[in-house]
């Protein structure tokens, strides 16, 4: 990831864009510390990705006992 300050990402802004494109991140900085204000990334596409679901399939099991109680409180651990 290349990261750039305000006044080197903004001269060149076609040529940027043109290399988000082609899959490449820009990271854009601000002020003498450089600090990161944010990221110039390419759009994640989701496509035909498949999740593999079950992965723990065989590996792990889950019990839960029918006398378990617990309020919401103790769930939200308040």
């Amino acid at each position: 990831m290349k990261e750039m300050s305000i006044g080197e990402f903004k001269a060149p802004f076609s040529e940027v864009v043109k290399e988000v494109k082609s899959g490449k991140k820009f990271a854009v900085a601000s002020g003498k510390k450089k600090e990161i204000l944010g990221y110039f990334v390419p759009q994640i596409t989701e496509g035909n990705k498949k999740r593999k679901l079950g992965i723990l399939e065989g590996k792990a099991t889950m019990v839960i006992h029918p006398n378990f109680k617990m309020t919401e409180e103790e769930f939200l651990n308040l």
